[in-house]
């Protein structure tokens, strides 16, 4: 990148000045644990360090510059949210996020260096969406210091921004929090027997959740039969295709329409799939004594009660029976069984899940903690129930269309076109009235 921008006119390796600064993006789980030292490795490298140095120098314009001490070199690193939770599943993801953070403010400090942390996250609480505030709070104590950049998906840009009051509490909740997370930081992120603990919960989690997504033979088929990935594919809404290589396996399926996917059949399984398995087995092995862990750790702990609301959010805006609605209705005949067992697994898992959360918090109802965001849920979970059943009537019709167009025999009394047209009004409802897209 460097050699382009040198060509370019763009950077000067013999002085280090550049318009340009490279900002590493970290991902899947795999790049994650290996971010620390692929940034210790850049920053052993001299040419990059005085590049470094020279954008500091670029930034220093203030007139007592000449007296003052150099400045300090600024690095930003992007870590994203998306492709790590559909490796691994959401508690997982979240952990080894966390993790790469404080790696990363560690080299960085052994370097000299300033890190920028930049979070590529979604709108959707399966791609690192879900309240600001707590969720900067919930950051490692020392990765904040004053620095902070965060992406605002398209989805939530009109809830946040559309009206100026809206957009000022907005950033004001936000710089709230940066400076609360830099000036009160919490020691809670370096007490190694709770890292142990989180460390065997992710890897609990992570265990469950790959042997339904990447294990189970008929999770692909189910997926593709259910869910309305096929019609999300010719949404107009994104800037990238749904898949990388047109290849229809879930390796080459982008992040965005996976979790948005389960979301438009009420699923929501990518936020949290796992998580209850992870939870049960941990308290199974000393039921009082890890319960009342738990327990210490959601009221004292930022991190672990970020995960928990975002977990319990998230089980709010889940309807099992629409969701088994679509798999009744939308599985070809011969799949059904099967495909009936593979929900009661899902089913079962979310119901262990909502039981263990609730046990954790000490709430009777999902959201009790926060009256306005449970009434605005249900609310809203009312709403797009009869979207659910237009939808999955009109994905029926559409693929017995496209059956019947096979074989050259059409009995529909509406195009394809017609068809399609209104799946995908019923999709933009569904994500409309969801709050969330991908």
């Amino acid at each position: 990148m460097l050699l382009l921008a040198k060509e370019a006119g763009l950077y000067d390796p013999a002085t280090g000045l550049s318009s340009i600064q490279p900002v590493p993006l970290f991902e899947t789980v795999e790049d994650l644990q290996r971010a620390p030292a692929v940034m210790g490795e850049l920053f052993q490298i001299p040419l990059y360090l005085n590049l470094l140095r020279g954008r500091a120098s670029q930034s220093q314009t203030r007139p007592e510059a000449s007296t003052s001490p150099p400045p300090v070199p600024l690095q930003e690193v992007m870590l994203g949210y998306s492709d790590s939770n559909k490796d691994s599943g959401f508690l997982s993801s979240n952990w080894e996020i966390h993790k790469a953070q404080q790696s990363l403010q560690e080299t960085a400090d052994r370097f000299s260096v300033a890190l920028r942390i930049f979070h590529g996250r979604g709108g959707s609480v399966g791609r690192g969406g879900g309240p600001a505030y707590e969720a900067i709070l919930a950051q490692p104590g020392r990765s904040i210091k004053g620095r902070i950049k965060i992406t605002e998906q398209g989805e939530v840009l009109a809830s946040k921004y559309n009206l100026p009051d809206l957009a000022l509490y907005n950033l004001e909740t936000v710089t709230t929090a940066v400076l609360q997370a830099s000036i009160l930081s919490n020691s809670f992120d370096d007490i190694k027997p709770w890292n142990a603990t989180m460390e065997e919960l992710a890897a609990r989690s992570r265990r469950h959740y790959r042997q339904l997504i990447y294990e189970q033979p008929d999770l692909v088929d189910f997926f593709h039969q259910v869910t309305p990935i096929q019609e999300i594919s010719q949404l107009q809404i994104s800037s990238r295709p749904a898949r990388r290589g047109g290849r229809k396996d879930l390796s080459s399926l982008r992040a965005i329409p996976w979790v948005f996917s389960w979301t438009q059949a009420r699923f929501l399984l990518p936020s949290w799939y796992g998580v209850g398995t992870a939870l049960e087995d941990f308290l199974q092995e000393a039921p009082e004594e890890h319960l009342k862990l738990l327990r210490y750790f959601y009221h004292k702990w930022p991190f672990f009660k970020m995960v928990v609301s975002k977990v319990e959010m998230t089980l709010a805006k889940v309807d099992l029976q629409i969701a088994e609605h679509y798999v009744r209705e939308l599985s070809s005949p011969d799949d059904l069984a099967r495909f009936t067992a593979l929900f009661a697994q899902i089913s079962e898992e979310f119901y262990l899940t909502r039981a263990k959360v609730l046990q954790i918090t000490g709430h009777e109802r999902l959201l009790d903690s926060d009256p306005d965001l449970q009434r605005s849920v249900y609310l809203r979970n009312g709403t797009i129930v009869p979207l659910g059943f237009l939808q999955v009537a009109l994905l029926k019709r559409l693929r017995q269309y496209k059956d019947q167009a096979a074989t050259g025999i059409i009995r529909s009394r509406y195009s394809q076109g017609e068809l399609l047209r209104g799946a995908l009004l019923t999709i933009n409802g569904i994500a409309a009235g969801m709050r969330n897209t991908g």
